[in-house]
């Protein structure tokens, strides 16, 4: 296929859109259009093999589901949560709930009892839908949930316990209950299509009205910037509780008529990604981050001329990124040579990076966070086509996007073509368009905060925005540390340099109404154990963390990290942690930000000790 007739089927996607107003119309656009397609893959347990869902199979099977929802005589508009892995039961939760006009409430599979039960009682959600019992139980037992009428269970060996005080039954059984039920008029375009509650960083999440009309904008402005190809798979493990999940793969899939193929679990990604081979992948900065610093690991491993290699056919690479996205050639006395060694680096060096990922990749798009420019670097210049964007839950998510031929890594890309942008007075990013959200679920006040009358919505993030139209993040409004000699930092930058050194696992900057930027950083395990040994000191001993040996040797190599930074902006002091941020511990969000409130309330006492070791002593 040519590429006039590929950009000719993109617009025909377009098209088909515009004539589209909710989201369940998609599906029956493909049952149309492609019944007999493959939609999805998803891992059968049981017989331990893939099973293919066509549209028409998936189709049919949610207007089981519908029956059964039809039956809970439910109100128009009343909301139903969801508790699934990323799975087929969640797909068809969320088309017969949506094709009903009710409102799903993704609860994040990996988050807290206590959260799920919070959002259930904020929402008002009258039915459960989760896949095992024992999550119920938890979220039971953390609150008193008053308004949940039923929990359906999809675990097959689930036992029916009708007469609980809030009934529980399986799947199987609620689907049999009223199966000819008369289904309700379906949704408008101004109905809400998913009231998702943000993460929460700070204070309770708040629930994010989005709208079918939003969602649909937001598509079509995505597939505006980025044109998926005919028959294209794509690879779902972000939690589908996520908007950026929801929006940039799962709704994209279905309407594209593309195959969405479910990973088995995070363990199983790199098996999954060799057997699915998706050739349009939507990640977090994270996953690449980890796949970098295996690579990094086992090329330390390497003699010397596989390190070369491997520097060559980057160096290379990278200028073959640099002339097809009309960004600056670095100086180099042997690019001549480029013609007559990309091919062989390429062979030795990249085509086993691309197989990592099942070498059949088209477009990988990262977001939820900024995506490291040394990362970045490696992964484009050895053939893994990353393109960074921007957004959030409250813009249905997406914002910018960089594009083909025109991929600038240090940037979040141009802003959609269907949406306004502009800077506040204080250099903060305002977003206007179809695609942001109604307001906050009963949060009048929260709402009021974040837009405005004329419709524009305050991201929280500093930004700039270049002549081309590229938008560069450089920080949160909030998280800019302000020093007490009035230096403003933004930490983000400066912790993803850090991260590039093998040695710190993760990082956040500190140092408000302090005398300079500090760092509390995990080691990396392996790594710790060489740099600790170096030093003559003992790894497993957790004095040697805090020994002036480690933190000394520790700050030249932040300071060698961070050398691009203004020399305020480097960190002085150090603070070595073993024990990682998780989201069980609290101190991630489900999309693995860091909680930054929360690290420094955790870590206070060290915070204050990293400092008051570097006071100036006073005389007595």
């Amino acid at each position: 296929m040519n590429t006039m007739s590929r950009q000719e089927e993109g617009l025909e996607r377009i098209r088909d859109l515009d004539v589209l107003s909710t989201i369940p119309e998609m599906l029956a656009l493909q049952v149309e259009k492609r019944p007999n397609a493959v939609g999805w893959k998803s891992w059968d347990a049981k017989k331990k093999e893939w099973r293919d869902w066509t549209f028409r199979e998936a189709y049919d099977e949610v207007e089981r589901w519908r029956h059964a929802l039809a039956g809970m005589g439910l109100e128009r508009g009343a909301r139903v949560a969801m508790l699934l892995p990323n799975c087929m039961e969640a797909v068809l939760f969320d088309q017969s709930v949506l094709a009903n006009a009710l409102t799903p409430v993704p609860l994040h599979a990996i988050d807290t009892p206590k959260s799920s039960a919070y959002i259930l009682n904020d929402s008002g959600a009258e039915i459960l839908v989760t896949n095992k019992k024992l999550k119920w139980r938890q979220i039971r037992e953390s609150a008193e949930l008053p308004n949940l009428k039923l929990v359906v269970i999809t675990d097959d060996e689930f036992s029916d316990d009708p007469d609980a005080a809030i009934p529980t039954m399986s799947l199987e059984t609620w689907l049999q209950k009223t199966p000819d039920a008369p289904l309700p008029p379906g949704p408008r375009s101004t109905d809400l299509a998913a009231l998702v509650y943000t993460s929460g960083t700070t204070g309770s999440p708040k629930g994010v009205m989005l709208t079918h009309r939003n969602v649909l904008s937001n598509l079509r402005g995505v597939l505006l910037s980025l044109q998926p190809w005919s028959g294209e798979t794509l690879l779902s493990f972000l939690p589908l509780s996520h908007t950026f999940e929801r929006t940039a793969s799962y709704y994209l899939a279905v309407g594209c008529g593309l195959t969405l193929a479910f990973n088995r679990s995070i363990a199983n990604l790199a098996d999954d990604l060799k057997t699915i081979r998706p050739s349009i992948l939507m990640s977090v900065p994270r996953v690449y981050d980890m796949i970098y610093g295996k690579l990094r690991d086992g090329l330390a491993k390497q003699p010397k001329y596989v390190q070369y290699l491997f520097d060559w056919a980057v160096e290379v690479g990278w200028r073959r990124v640099c002339r097809e996205n009309n960004l600056p050639l670095e100086p180099s006395g042997r690019a001549w040579l480029d013609p007559f060694v990309a091919g062989f680096l390429d062979r030795k060096v990249g085509k086993k990076l691309r197989a990592v990922f099942g070498d059949n990749i088209h477009l990988y798009i990262s977001g939820g966070a900024a995506l490291n420019p040394a990362v970045a670097r490696v992964f484009l210049a050895l053939g893994v086509p990353i393109y960074q964007g921007y957004g959030m839950t409250e813009t249905s998510p997406i914002i910018a996007v960089n594009r083909i031929g025109s991929n600038h890594p240090t940037t979040v890309g141009p802003k959609l073509d269907n949406i306004e942008v502009r800077l506040s007075p204080e250099g903060e990013l305002q977003v206007r368009g179809p695609s942001v959200m109604q307001g906050y679920w009963h949060r009048e006040d929260a709402t009021k905060a974040i837009l405005s009358d004329e419709g524009w919505l305050s991201t929280g993030d500093v930004a700039e925005i270049y002549e081309d139209g590229h938008i560069r993040i450089t920080g949160r409004i909030k998280e800019i540390i302000v020093t007490s000699s009035g230096e403003k930092v933004p930490p983000a930058d400066l912790e993803a340099a850090i991260e590039c050194d093998r040695l710190f696992s993760q990082t956040m900057a500190v140092g408000d109404d302090r005398p300079c930027i500090g760092l509390v950083a995990v080691v990396n395990p392996d790594e710790w154990k060489r740099f600790a040994e170096s030093l003559g000191l003992d790894p497993e001993d957790e004095k040697s963390l805090t020994s002036r040996e480690a933190t000394q040797a520790a700050l030249r190599r932040i300071k060698a990290a961070s050398a691009g930074f203004p020399n305020y902006g480097v960190p002085r002091v150090v603070t070595l942690l073993r024990d990682p941020w998780t989201i069980e511990n609290g101190l991630l969000t489900p999309t693995l930000k860091i909680k930054r409130a929360q690290i420094v309330r955790r870590y206070g006492d060290k915070i204050d000790a990293m400092y008051e070791a570097i006071a100036p002593k006073k005389k007595a």
